[in-house]
């Protein structure tokens, strides 16, 4: 067994609160609908798939009677607009950032595996000034496939010179990608998450990101149980 020294971070609902941000596009573009605002809480239910599943749940939502041309439209219209300004309203989750800085003071290696488009991802960093800390960032559009696909994550782990990682993510997307991958999971419970987090597998779970360097120095001290 190798020493553990690889750590992959989903974004939304992980390391970031960007449901507000999604949210007001979402909004805008049922307004140019002549339809009703959504509440946040039923966008943030919609997070987690990537851009066009987002919005095919938005549609039906909104009871917007669903075509391929519908929804290539109002996907190239949000995608255009929550582009344009994705970290107006969007927040890093208590402690993120000075968990970020002491991981990487204890030598681990760290990336971001997200369905979130690169480019929209690497100004989000920029933007909350956190791209310092990653090494490699895997988006929705690096590959061919998204999340729950395993190899955005293993790309990911070869990306950070492979060997023993964890991936800590918030949902049951971020758990069924660690699961096909057969990379152990840390659960954060502060997230988008769907249903109840005693029924995600989880090698460790947390409520707070200042319990997170605790965990991993355990997990990495017992060995991984992959």
């Amino acid at each position: 067994m190798g020493v553990m020294r690889v750590i992959i971070f989903d974004l939304d609902g992980t390391l970031i609160d960007s449901a507000p941000d999604i949210c007001s596009a979402v909004n805008r573009m049922l307004a140019g609908q002549n339809l009703a605002p959504l509440s946040l809480m039923i966008v943030r239910s919609f997070i987690g798939n990537g851009i066009p599943r987002l919005v095919e749940r938005v549609m039906a939502e909104a009871k917007i009677v669903f075509s391929k041309e519908k929804h290539a439209a109002l996907t190239k219209e949000f995608t255009k607009d929550y582009f344009a300004n994705p970290a107006e309203l969007t927040r890093l989750y208590p402690d993120v950032r000075k968990t970020l800085e002491i991981l990487q003071n204890q030598g681990f290696s760290m990336g971001i595996c997200t369905n979130k488009a690169y480019g929209v991802t690497s100004r989000v960093l920029r933007q909350l000034q956190l791209e310092q800390y990653f090494t490699s960032v895997i988006g929705g559009d690096t590959l061919k496939v998204n999340k729950p696909d395993p190899a955005m994550l293993l790309a990911s782990i070869r990306e950070l010179g492979g060997g023993e990682a964890i991936f800590v993510g918030d949902s049951e997307v971020d758990e069924e990608t660690a699961g096909a991958a057969k990379v152990d999971f840390i659960l954060f419970e502060g997230g988008y998450l769907k249903g109840s987090p005693e029924a995600v597998k989880s090698v460790a779970r947390f409520g707070q990101f200042s319990q997170l360097p605790s965990l991993v120095k355990k997990i990495a001290r017992q060995g991984l149980s992959n």
